[in-house]
């Protein structure tokens, strides 16, 4: 297990390197001048004038300099200054992480409980209408984008029937949780799809089961059978696609956040990026792939304990 461990770590940090790499030398890649923006966004500058502002922010350095600067600072937890702001990059994403956090953490909520009740329902009920409208509406809602989906529950729920905001992020438990619903709900529903489908079939595969056979044919009741047989045994792929699916979130905030004007990393990066705002773009894309890597790590650690027969496999 310690070694398993140890090499997971040893890809985790490799798969870090690797991307942060690529998002340094795609962000720097992107059209436009940091140069002309740092003097002031005017089209007409002296060359001299250019050079000046590129040699003060080590623009005028090779891209391997620049980046191995750079991953130096990010090591010391220095992600530089903000071209836009003037402010620490540090300090803009500890002002809006939290919001995309209560957003992520709210669909995965809502993604999770409705998601696998979902499958769960269409998995005991199979073959019955049950199943077929689980399947139906599941499938419609996959099939919708999330800016799609923002726009109409905004439209609905939040403009006609002024049941909820649309815009900002809320004080306190109770308003954050007020002000996020659509928000989260719209950024879970395509995920509530896929977890809904992944569960329904991890059951089937579970009840068929010849464990399964024998304790329904011994006399125990359904429901123990598909708690502690049937759901149980499928776990496994349920909790790993959670975890990819959560992962993943973090990057679907953008749209979402910014549909519902929230405060958080991903309308900061878009802002970042509209403005040339290198370093503040080059922050949110590494927080965001950190995180997706961590929780995929994790997912993959956990598997083995929910799945002897994963363990087994991979000693």
């Amino acid at each position: 297990m310690l070694a398993r461990i140890s090499r997971r770590l040893a890809g985790l940090l490799a798969t870090l390197l690797a991307a942060s790499f690529v998002i340094f030398a795609a962000v720097y890649a992107a059209p436009g001048d940091p140069a002309v923006f740092l003097a002031g966004g005017r089209d007409k500058l002296s060359p001299e004038k250019l050079e000046l502002v590129r040699a003060q922010y080590h623009l005028d350095e090779p891209l391997v300099v620049q980046y191995g600067r750079w991953l130096g600072d990010c090591l010391q937890f220095d992600l530089g200054r903000s071209f836009k702001y003037s402010d620490q990059v540090a300090d803009l994403l500890a002002a809006r992480f939290p919001t995309t956090l209560a957003l992520v953490a709210y669909a995965t909520v809502l993604f999770v409980v409705l998601g696998v009740g979902a499958g769960v329902l269409a998995a005991v009920r199979r073959g019955t209408w049950v199943d077929s409208a689980v399947v139906g509406g599941t499938t419609l809602a996959a099939s919708v984008p999330s800016f799609v989906s923002a726009i109409a529950l905004a439209a609905v729920f939040g403009v006609q029937l002024g049941w909820f905001p649309v815009t900002g992020g809320g004080e306190g438990f109770t308003g954050t949780v007020h002000h996020l619903t659509l928000p989260a709900l719209s950024l879970a529903l395509g995920a509530l799809a896929l977890i809904s489908r992944v569960t329904r079939q991890s059951m089937v595969d579970a009840g068929a089961a010849d464990h399964v056979e024998a304790a329904r044919a011994s006399g125990v009741r359904e429901r123990e059978i598909v708690v502690r047989h049937v759901l149980r045994n499928a776990l496994g792929p349920i909790v790993t696609m959670c975890g990819l699916v959560m992962a993943g979130m973090l990057a679907g905030t953008v749209v979402v956040e910014t549909a519902f004007g929230l405060s958080g990393i991903g309308s900061l990066l878009v802002g970042a990026i509209n403005t040339h705002d290198f370093p503040v773009a080059q922050a949110v894309l590494l927080l965001m792939v950190t995180g997706y890597i961590v929780v995929t790590t994790l997912v993959d650690l956990v598997h083995p304990l929910l799945d002897p027969r994963v363990k087994e496999a991979t000693a």
